[in-house]
């Protein structure tokens, strides 16, 4: 099986403060594909984030640019270690500026919470419990 990556694009307004919202989260960038016009926030060994201005984000498709604080494109849901890792990272994002948009959501053998990021981007954080995903 071939061990593929995702490189999830995202239009920002103002690169700079997304990335010190995401910095205060505990991502990093990669120098490599860092400029004034994006960065690439890595997630994990798979997973980056391709941060973008919006000129940028339009030199890659012909349709308009989603506002996500009114508009849903894309959710990105990420997994966390623990309960206390979701409810922890969703304090930070709200802490740097972040907000939430709806209530933990307990299920049993998942928990969920997420918060909104500087442009609205919806970030959903999941705990699944060890037993539920054998």
């Amino acid at each position: 099986m071939i061990n593929t990556k995702i490189f999830v694009n995202l239009a920002v307004k103002n690169l700079s403060k997304s990335i010190d919202f995401f910095t205060q989260l505990g991502y990093k960038f990669n120098a490599q594909f860092t400029d004034e016009t994006a960065t690439c926030m890595i997630v994990s060994d798979t997973i980056s984030v391709m941060l973008l201005t919006e000129a940028k984000f339009k030199t890659f498709t012909p349709k308009a640019i989603c506002d996500a604080t009114k508009n849903t494109e894309v959710l990105v849901c990420l997994s966390c270690e623990s309960r206390a890792d979701v409810d922890e990272m969703v304090r930070t994002a709200v802490s740097a500026g972040g907000a939430t948009y709806n209530e933990p959501q307990d299920h049993g053998f998942m928990y969920a919470h997420g918060y909104q990021d500087l442009d609205g981007h919806i970030w959903e954080l999941i705990y699944m419990e060890p037993e539920a995903v054998k």
